[in-house]
């Protein structure tokens, strides 16, 4: 084997375990072990279901045995965000007010895991409730290429692991970046599905229509075949989308794709480091047979601001039964944007639905030009914790953190952020494509044709090296 086994992709491991040539139970153990060695410092798993796992990569295992192949996540240690709920294992959705629940179903998307043979190696940390701060009772996952960077908000559990090699692909969410921005942090592929595509029914919601259910892995194959087993229609969760689900595993090549690229909308007030990237990715795609051509983006500051107003109202819908009466028991910063949304005005919020109406229909109309547009996954190489923590002081600042993701959550048109570089500091910089509605196969095609020609995907952090004491819970099956 040339790699380390905790830095193969998720399809690698696939190939070793359907020719039997490692088992499910050897390769979950050595992700135990190394859960164990490295979360003490990186803080990613709230809970760790070591007995759970074993007995599913052990079923995993005689399954393959016997000629009852499922596929290519069968035996593959996962993990998933703390989102979802998952039968008899508590579930908190980073909320301390939740620390005592046990839901008594899974939520689709890990239904349909399950299904498809995966080992769920347990729940990885995040935000309070989705939002953009963990609550103060808990510690923040740490960023494994430099723990004194950030890892991105929400869906920080699920970078750090997949980064870091504890798991061979993750779960997660995007309301306003949450899939995105961890990625970017953490040098990872995340996909945000067409909002729709991917069943809701068993998570906790912060912003129903804002919320979009991804994954995130180490290579647009391993994002792709996640995608592929969770997405399609549920009856649980009537927003999700009728049509029927392509083979998301499927490539091609990009001869002939029309790349959008808005040069003014990707260089100003965007940092150098990360315009240098995505000329060199645009030079990349048409070295490849793509077709650049030039767009421009419609004016996106007003749909940021409206997405807080919109994220605020649906956010304390969301919490109503037990925000304000448990106020006590909620961090400053999720109760605030709670009380945000309880003060907001009905006619305020409408004109904010009209105009993400409009918004929708203005990008609608630009993807009838190009097939996918090209964009920095955020403004800046990755920020470090000492820049984060003033955020609350600098409105311009969370702006700036926003323009390149937020607006697609609020027209639903699918992503899918790739490492695209890296900056003088040997920190990940990440780019971002998008795509209409249902676009997802051409993300895939073009993607996978850009991890083709470039390896900045396979380059690993060494968390190892910095790893400190923390002790790490395991779940009692």
């Amino acid at each position: 084997m040339n790699r380390e086994l905790h830095y193969l992709d998720l399809l690698e491991l696939a190939e070793l375990l359907h020719k039997r040539e490692i088992t499910s139970v050897a390769a979950t153990e050595a992700q135990l072990e190394r859960i164990a060695q490295l979360d003490r410092g990186l803080a990613s798993y709230v809970l760790v279901c070591a007995d759970e796992a074993l007995d599913s990569a052990s079923a995993a295992d005689a399954e393959i045995a016997s000629g009852k192949y499922r596929g290519p996540l069968h035996g593959v240690p996962l993990g998933v965000k703390d989102l979802f709920f998952t039968k008899g294992i508590r579930t908190s959705g980073g909320m301390p007010i939740h620390s005592d629940f046990r839901p008594n179903e899974d939520a689709t998307a890990i239904a349909r895991l399950r299904a498809h043979g995966a080992v769920i190696l347990g729940k990885l940390q995040m935000t309070e409730g989705a939002y953009s701060d963990h609550h103060p009772s808990v510690t923040p996952p740490k960023n494994p290429w430099n723990p004194t960077y950030w890892t991105g908000i929400s869906s920080s559990g699920p970078a750090a692991a997949t980064a870091a090699g504890m798991c061979y692909g993750s779960l997660a969410s995007d309301t306003g970046g949450s899939i995105r921005w961890p990625c970017a942090a953490t040098g990872l592929t995340g996909f945000k599905p067409t909002w729709g595509r991917v069943s809701r029914f068993g998570i906790f919601d912060l912003a129903p229509s804002l919320d979009h259910v991804g994954t995130m892995a180490r290579s647009v194959g391993d994002a792709s075949v996640l995608l592929d087993a969770i997405a399609g229609h549920d009856p649980k969760d009537m927003s999700t989308l009728p049509d029927p689900v392509p083979d998301y595993c499927a490539t091609g090549e990009i001869r002939g794709l029309r790349i959008g690229i808005d040069s003014r909308w990707n260089t100003e007030d965007v940092d150098q480091s990360v315009s240098q990237v995505l000329r060199t990715a645009a030079h990349v795609f048409v070295e490849l047979g793509a077709i650049q051509v030039e767009v421009t983006v419609p004016d996106v500051a007003q749909s940021i601001v409206d997405w807080s107003t919109m994220c605020a109202v649906e956010a304390a819908l969301s919490h109503e039964e037990t925000y304000p009466a448990r106020r006590d028991q909620y961090g400053p910063v999720l109760a605030s944007i709670l009380e945000r949304g309880h003060a907001i005005a009905a006619i305020e919020f409408q004109h904010c639905v009209r105009r993400r109406m409009e918004l929708r229909a203005e990008f609608t109309d630009l993807f009838r030009h190009v097939d996918v547009l090209l964009t920095p996954a955020q403004a800046f190489a990755p920020l470090s914790l000492e820049t984060i923590q003033t955020l609350g002081e600098q409105p311009e600042l969370i702006l700036k953190l926003q323009r390149f993701t937020a607006p697609f959550d609020m027209t639903g048109d699918p992503t899918i952020t790739l490492p695209g570089g890296f900056n003088e500091v040997g920190l990940p910089i990440a780019i971002q494509l998008v795509a209409s509605h249902l676009g997802e196969p051409r993300l895939i095609r073009a993607a996978g044709a850009f991890q083709g020609a470039t390896n900045w995907h396979r380059r690993h952090p060494s968390p190892d090296i910095w790893s400190a004491p923390k002790a790490v819970e395991r779940a009692v099956s």
